[in-house]
C-alpha cells in the first residue's frame, strides 16, 4: 500500500474544557478522495485548521509527503504542496479573475510582491495561471471581475488558485456549499478528476456528493473518529446511522 500523501496522528485540541478533536488520526493516499463527515460542533473546522497550520494542536502530529509539518505556518505548508479551498470564500472580488489566480501563482512560485501590471507580464506566473484557469473551465473569464461570477463559478475559481500550488493534497471545506444540483454535479466532475493529480481530503456536509465522490468515508462526532471505511461500510454501519447519517444512510 502506497505511503500517505497527507496523514494526521493522534491530534488533539482543547478549548478549555471542551475537546474539539481527541485523537484524531486519518491518512490520504495517493489518488483518492477521503471525505470527513460529522454533525456541526463535531470538531471538522478545528481538524481543517490544525492541518492546514491556522491551529497548533495541543498534542499529535501532521505529516506531508513523508515530512512532519507540524511545526510549520500555514503559508510553509502551502508552498511545501498544501492546497487549501474554504467554505467561506476568500476570493479578491473586485479584482479580475486572472489577477485572483495570479495571486496564487506568485506564491507558488516564492516571488515577492508586485503591483499587478508587472506580475501580469510574467509569463511563467501568467502561463501557470491560465493553464489553472483553462483546467476549470473559466479561461473565457480571465478578464471578468471575481464579484461578477456566479456562486458555482467562485468555486471553480477557488479550486484553480490552489492549483497554481502545483498540490501534493487538497484540503477542501465544503466546496458544495451553496451549491444548486447543477452545480454540484459540475464541481464533483471536476473533484473525481483532481484526484489524478493531487488526492482531496474532502469535507462535506452533502452526501449525495460525498457518496459519488469518496474512496473513504471518516465519520468524527464529538472530536473522535468513529467509523472509518469505504462507502458500503460506512452505509452499513448502525452506530454512524444513528450519530449522523440518520435518513442519508
Amino acid at each position: 500500500m502506497a505511503e500517505p500523501v497527507l496523514e494526521t496522528r493522534g491530534l488533539v485540541r482543547r478549548f478549555s474544557a471542551l475537546t474539539a478533536t481527541d485523537g484524531v488520526s486519518i491518512t490520504l493516499r495517493p489518488g483518492e478522495i477521503h471525505a470527513v463527515i460529522g454533525p456541526n460542533g463535531a470538531g471538522k473546522s478545528t481538524l481543517i485548521a490544525q492541518i492546514c497550520g491556522t491551529l497548533a494542536p495541543d498534542a499529535g502530529s501532521v505529516w506531508l509527503a513523508g515530512r512532519d509539518v507540524t511545526a510549520q505556518a500555514a503559508p510553509a505548508r502551502a508552498r511545501a504542496g498544501l492546497a487549501r479551498t474554504f467554505q467561506v470564500s476568500r476570493l479578491a472580488l473586485e479584482d479580475s479573475v486572472l489577477e485572483n489566480v495570479l495571486l496564487g501563482a506568485v506564491g507558488a512560485a516564492g516571488a515577492a510582491w508586485h503591483p499587478f501590471r508587472p506580475v501580469l507580464r510574467n509569463r511563467s506566473l501568467r502561463a501557470r495561471a491560465e493553464a489553472a484557469l483553462a483546467r476549470v473551465g473559466l479561461e473565457a473569464q480571465a478578464a471578468t471581475r471575481a464579484a461578477d461570477l456566479s456562486h458555482g463559478q467562485r468555486r471553480l475559481l477557488e479550486v484553480a488558485v490552489a492549483l497554481t500550488l502545483s498540490p501534493r493534497a487538497f484540503v477542501m471545506d465544503e466546496p458544495m456549499a451553496g451549491l444548486g444540483t447543477e452545480g454540484s454535479a459540475m464541481l464533483t466532475g471536476l473533484l473525481d478528476g483532481l484526484r489524478a493529480e493531487a488526492p482531496i481530503l474532502l469535507v462535506e456536509h452533502d452526501m449525495d456528493a460525498v457518496f459519488a465522490l469518496a474512496d473513504r468515508i471518516s465519520v468524527l462526532v464529538y472530536g473522535k473518529v468513529i467509523a472509518s471505511g469505504t462507502v458500503a461500510e460506512i452505509r452499513a454501519d448502525r452506530a454512524v446511522g444513528e450519530a449522523y447519517l440518520g435518513d442519508a444512510s
